[in-house]
């Protein structure tokens, strides 16, 4: 058996070529029977977010504080060279907020922002058929787009980009800026 000698520069390249190729795409499995959750707290109420609506999840990340006149602004934090200013989730639900969160989660979309919550459950995939919708400009604030039967009881579900949407609004922000 004759084995043909492989440049190693060339085996390098193709090995370096290969594994930035793996990162090149987020790894999500499309399945339209199922959802994937995250069951978090925020203000010590139980809710639920579609893993499909965020690009990343931090606990005890540091936030720089701001002042300012929007109580839910909690300040800023860095990602990857990018300063994202960070919201605390259950002040946008309307619910007063004794402690700082600890857990925070980067939606999709741009411009980048934080949204911030005290507590996660957990991460669990449901059946899609187990989210009861509701009408687009129900819940607080218009960010809650459904409800989840988790662990024996209902928790509401937030909906990401309308969330994103009321922070742009809070900020000032017009359609104009947002779309940039």
């Amino acid at each position: 058996m004759t084995v043909t000698p492989v440049d190693p520069a060339t085996r390098i390249a193709s090995l370096r070529e290969e594994f930035d190729r793996s990162f090149a795409e987020p790894v999500r499995r499309h399945d339209e029977e199922h959802v994937e959750l995250l069951a978090i707290r925020a203000g010590g109420r139980p809710y639920a977010l579609r893993l499909a609506q965020t690009q990343g999840l931090h606990p005890d990340r540091p936030v720089t504080p701001l002042p300012g006149p929007l109580p839910s602004l909690l300040g800023l934090a860095g990602f990857a060279g990018t300063v994202v200013p960070v919201y605390d989730l259950a002040a946008l639900l309307g619910h007063p907020v004794a402690d700082r969160p600890r857990w925070l989660v980067l939606p999709l979309g741009t411009p980048q922002l934080g949204l911030a919550f005290h507590e996660l459950d957990g991460h669990v995939r449901v059946v899609a058929d187990a989210i009861v919708a509701e009408d687009a400009a129900e819940g607080r604030r218009g960010c809650l787009r459904g409800m989840v039967d988790l662990d024996g009881f209902s928790r509401p579900l937030i909906d990401v980009p309308a969330t994103r949407a009321v922070v742009h609004a809070l900020a000032g922000h017009t359609t104009e800026e947002v779309a940039r």
